[in-house]
């Protein structure tokens, strides 16, 4: 019988990725059974992980599929990227599958119902007591005709703060013209004052972390202002790293021409050079999100021992069986026992 990896791989991939979403809404996910090991439990920014496996930005860009995915047994999910309107994105076709490389290349440019569709959602979620007991993260981006983008970022982070568990500032789409500029360090210093001083003025008792999603091509110098930019502004972490836009060797000629973010095994080395990089610049002042290519317990092992708190997972579960998430954390827990550590942050950058 045909695996369902097989079998959504005969749809076009957005027809897929809709079905999939479909799927879980309607209770036909995979279902985690029992509690995650505890070796696997973390805490970070005062959260409480029971695993460090999440799901990336940009699977559930308007939070309809949370609790399933919760309950699939992701240990936190990334709902977004969502932008103040709604705006139907690039041009199609923008997703591209290469299954030789297991990877992807997107264009979609912050395709997204918008705040409100998003907010609602959450907000319904609010009193549910599964939800209550998860991490949930909101992904923020600007809409394509914005020409203030910390207007933009402004509007989500007063819309969600009250509403998720973190907060995630992505300026490392390669899809949304100008939007990388925004990494740049006086556009980033800019951007985050504003932010923050937004932040200030919410009327809660406790504000949720904020993070800086950044991409994975980039020279040390760019992650030194980065580092230098984001501790000034007190940034509670970063998530390393976003799709890129270099093109490795072996990847097929007709595939590589098409403009957009190459995902996936590919882009593995290149998001934990710059995730090693980081870890060294920040000495433990930020926390790191690692993400980037893991299809395996044994990447995920590696980007935690380079420097992430935490993971996330995307194009890997685009190739892999329902299985997959399950098989990454049984391996993982085996992989923290087999070298001695009695918890996942007791491996964080252990790497040498």
């Amino acid at each position: 019988m045909p695996s369902v990896s097989r079998l959504l791989h005969l749809l076009p991939p957005e027809t897929a990725h809709r079905f999939t979403l479909l799927a879980l809404k309607c209770g036909l996910g995979p279902s985690a059974a029992g509690k995650d090991d505890p070796v696997l439990h973390t805490r970070v920014w005062g959260l409480d992980f029971p695993n460090p496996v999440g799901i990336a930005a940009g699977f559930d860009k308007n939070a309809e599929a949370v609790l399933p995915l919760l309950k699939a047994g992701f240990g936190f999910v990334e709902a977004g990227t969502v932008t103040p309107q709604a705006q139907p994105g690039n041009p199609q076709p923008r997703l591209f599958r290469l299954p030789e490389q297991k990877a992807v290349i997107n264009r979609l440019g912050f395709n997204n119902e918008g705040l409100e569709a998003y907010v609602a959602r959450l907000k319904a979620l609010a009193n549910d007591p599964f939800r209550q007991k998860s991490v949930v993260g909101a992904n923020l981006g600007r809409n394509k005709d914005q020409t203030d983008a910390a207007a933009d970022y402004v509007t989500g982070v007063r819309a969600v703060s009250k509403l998720a568990d973190y907060v995630v500032i992505n300026i490392s789409s390669p899809n949304t013209p100008g939007l990388r500029g925004l990494q740049n360090k006086p556009e980033l210093s800019a951007l985050l004052a504003e932010v923050q001083k937004a932040r200030r003025t919410l009327a809660s008792p406790k504000l949720p972390p904020l993070l800086v999603k950044i991409a994975s091509d980039l020279d040390e110098a760019a992650l030194n202002n980065i580092a230098e930019v984001t501790l000034a502004n007190k940034v509670d972490g970063l998530i390393i790293g976003n799709t890129t836009l270099s093109r490795p060797s072996g990847l097929p000629p007709a595939l590589a021409q098409e403009a957009g973010g190459l995902s996936g095994p590919p882009l593995f080395s290149l998001s934990n050079q710059a995730l090693r990089q980081m870890y060294k610049i920040i000495e433990g002042k930020l926390l790191l999100i690692g993400v980037g290519g893991i299809a395996s317990a044994e990447d995920a092992y590696e980007k935690i021992r380079l420097g992430a708190s935490l993971v996330q997972l995307y194009t890997g579960l685009i190739y892999g069986e329902p299985e997959l998430l399950a098989d990454i954390k049984r391996g993982l827990a085996t992989l923290l026992r087999r070298d001695g550590f009695k918890s996942v942050a007791d491996a964080v950058g252990t790497a040498r």
